[in-house]
């Protein structure tokens, strides 16, 4: 291989590869310290940082709270990075701001680290925009579980407020939101207590409303999470749930290679097998090998398939054209992960490296070397 290429294909792989795990890792740490800082902060008897003397103590409790419901914030959007999800790279880039604005206002000793790795990290964020364009792909239920949320808590307050003189406790647009998430969550504190019959009326709606969205939303997250473990544990798993897997084996094409290695993988080997061979699936199906159809050199059965978390890669079509546009595939979708591909011609060996994968193997030559080794050994 040229040395031009590669240095090309080594700063190609520094910067596809431990650029986006870095800022994932510098999110999580501004996620940590923005929600340490901010329980240390609401605990403070008195503001005694550098800009002590222009901030009220109110407002530093204030930042305090926020701050720790931004590190939650900023952790979700860390696991969204994590997938390469483009909704949370936007997300990170507009809480960056937030939790160096709220570490200035909270102006204790304890922010300092906070204000300046957020001030770090954002370049590096934003440098690493191109890494993070995995869009968002949400089920109807979950969208209808969003909308009912959203609507339970509008409807709530709007109607909270406009009935707020048949509310003790109730008297801003503020408390009104406070009294629907506390009624539409069952807690009840019973500081904002209805004292007309319409009032009451208006409060079990909530109730039933809210009760009802929260559960259906739960439903539509941990549903999916529950099904992939069950089916998991059973062996059988559905398209929809290949995507929720980590550290496995993704194995494309199918060939008398692919048989061989189907052989050699432990019974508890974690493994999804991508194929077009329409007329093998089912057979594969049949015998719980977990298959899932689709062009292993498409980017769709990839993905649904869950290569951004994959262990590795065994790319094994018996075509070195259609192996060349796996491997492409594979190593632009998941730069971090391990590509064993297997040449049918010998010299194509080094175009699937140039192509990206980290080790080919070719069975002619490999075999050759076998019978000869074995031909001296008998001798």
């Amino acid at each position: 291989m040229p040395p031009s290429l590669r240095l090309k294909d080594v700063l190609a792989f520094e910067r596809g590869s431990l650029a986006p795990r870095f800022t994932v890792w510098i999110v999580m740490a501004v996620a940590v310290l923005s929600i340490a800082t901010g329980l240390a902060n609401i605990s403070a008897q008195s503001v005694v940082g550098p800009l002590a003397e222009f901030i009220p103590v109110g407002i530093q409790r204030t930042a305090g709270f926020t701050g720790v419901f931004t590190g939650f914030l900023m952790l979700t959007s860390a696991l969204g990075l994590r997938r390469g999800l483009h909704s949370a790279w936007l997300l990170t880039v507009a809480l960056l701001p937030l939790t160096a604005l709220q570490g200035l206002l909270q102006s204790s000793p304890l922010s300092a680290p906070l204000v300046l790795l957020s001030v770090l990290a954002l370049p590096n964020v934003l440098y690493t925009r191109d890494r993070f364009s995995r869009h968002l792909s949400l089920s109807t239920s979950q969208q209808a579980a969003f909308v009912a949320i959203v609507g339970v808590l509008i409807y709530g307050t709007v109607g909270a407020y406009a009935l707020r003189e048949d509310f003790g406790g109730v008297t801003t647009m503020v408390d009104a939101l406070y009294y629907t998430l506390v009624t539409a969550s069952t807690v009840g504190y019973g500081d904002a207590v209805a004292t007309s019959q319409g009032a009451r009326l208006f409060s079990m709606s909530v109730v039933v409303l809210g009760a009802a969205s929260f559960a259906l939303a739960l439903g539509t997250l941990l549903g999916p999470l529950l099904e992939a473990r069950f089916a998991k544990a059973l062996g059988r798993m559905s398209d929809r749930n290949y995507e929720l897997r980590e550290d496995h084996v993704l194995i494309l094409g199918w060939g008398e290679l692919t048989a061989a290695i189907l052989e050699e993988l432990s019974a508890d080997a974690d493994f999804v097998l991508v194929t077009d061979d329409q007329e093998r699936i089912p057979v594969l199906s049949d015998q719980g090998i977990d298959v899932l159809s689709g062009n292993p050199s498409d980017e769709a059965p990839l993905r649904a398939a869950g290569i951004e978390h994959a262990k590795t890669v065994l790319v094994a079509t018996e075509d070195d054209g259609e192996d060349a546009l796996a491997v492409l595939t594979a190593r632009e979708l998941n730069p971090d992960v391990r590509i064993v591909a297997a040449a049918t011609n010998r010299e194509n060996v080094h175009k699937l490296e140039r192509a990206g994968a980290d080790s080919v193997i070719s069975p002619i030559a490999l075999g050759a070397k076998m019978l000869v080794e074995s031909s001296f050994e008998s001798a």
